[in-house]
């Protein structure tokens, strides 16, 4: 990417925060009032021309004014943007709004995403808590009649999992109690990546008498171990994809793109930082070609768990948005940290 100089940095810079603001193209006119020195219509003419035949700027129409380029959003994002500071009245407002009551992780998310749609009419994209070195922290078998129970686990990273069991055989305090002791002998503080089919062959083997009675609950655990070591895509407020001109053309691609949930979720593996802007084409998938990904990393306990971010258009207000996305992610790494303490 070529080094600018002072003055088309700053007019490259006037021009791309004019067309988030407005979504319209922009001449020199305009513009000559929005720069910090003062300069010749002919001269910011000549500064944008430049600026085009570098690839920074475009020009959609002969006689329109000229738009940012995807080469323009990423030297803007990487060497000119000057990121926006959320007042403590922002701040508590997000905290506010997400709510500090302990949830699943799921429900956190829910909202977080919710939230960020909201706040940047974008579709806002997030993962489930993964990590496969995450261990069963408890379990609790509650029976709801005499032959059906509920089976509740929770890992080291906050997961919440449940499950619906029925037996051939009623479920008394022995059988109960039996299915404790298993349980913290085998399973409590293991990795949920254990949790396998040769570890429930093994087990199988060592209940003796006890293996028709206690295999339906034990599997069942075992499954739940096997889907808490997966994460799941959560996706909110894609509709608001329909509102930008910019990505109209290809917006059901681009929704049913996501609803696809995979190809997302191996696009954010792919990326550890904790910060991630995607412009364009920078994007591995055609899908998201005209449009811009900025996801950031959320932790519990310290560990990377999973992502949150917005799908938009690449006029999007990133100098505003990646303050706010990082802060809510960091609140929402702290409120499932806690979850996992209590």
């Amino acid at each position: 990417m070529e080094e600018l100089s002072d003055r088309k940095q700053k007019i490259l810079a006037a021009i791309i925060e004019q067309y988030i603001a407005t979504g319209e193209p922009v001449g020199s006119k305009t513009l000559l009032p929005l720069l910090p020195f003062s300069v010749s219509s002919a001269t910011v003419r000549n500064e944008m021309a430049e600026l085009s035949e570098m690839g920074y700027l475009e020009q959609p129409h002969t006689s329109a004014g000229r738009i940012p380029s995807q080469l323009g959003y990423r030297y803007y994002v990487d060497k000119l943007m000057n990121n926006y500071e959320l007042s403590e009245r922002e701040k508590r407002t997000i905290e506010m709004k997400l709510g500090t009551q302990v949830r699943s992780p799921e429900k956190v998310l829910e909202k977080a995403s919710s939230i960020l749609a909201d706040m940047t009419n974008c579709a806002a994209v997030s993962t489930t808590p993964s990590d496969s070195a995450a261990v069963i922290r408890r379990v609790e078998l509650v029976p709801v009649g005499t032959r059906l129970a509920m089976i509740v686990m929770l890992t080291s990273s906050g997961i919440l999992k449940s499950t619906i069991v029925r037996t051939d055989y009623e479920l008394t305090l022995d059988v109960v109690e039996a299915f404790y002791n298993i349980v913290n002998k085998l399973f409590i503080g293991n990795p949920v990546s254990e949790m396998n089919l040769a570890f429930l062959q093994t087990l199988a083997v060592s209940l003796g008498d006890k293996a028709l009675v206690m295999t339906p609950l034990l599997v069942s655990l075992s499954e739940l171990a096997s889907t808490a070591g997966k994460s799941d895509m959560l996706l909110e407020g894609q509709s608001n994809l329909l509102h930008h001109s910019q990505i109209a053309s290809n917006a059901y691609e681009l929704m049913e793109f996501l609803r696809k949930g995979e190809p997302l979720s191996n696009l954010f593996s792919s990326h550890k930082d904790e910060m991630n802007v995607l412009i364009g084409k920078e994007n591995l998938y055609r899908e998201l070609e005209n449009s811009s990904l900025i996801f950031s990393r959320y932790n519990i306990g310290g560990r990377d768990s999973g992502t949150l971010g917005i799908v938009g258009p690449t006029n999007v207000d990133y100098a505003r948005l990646i303050p706010s996305l990082k802060y809510l992610t960091n609140v929402v790494g702290i409120i499932l940290t806690d979850a996992t303490e209590e």
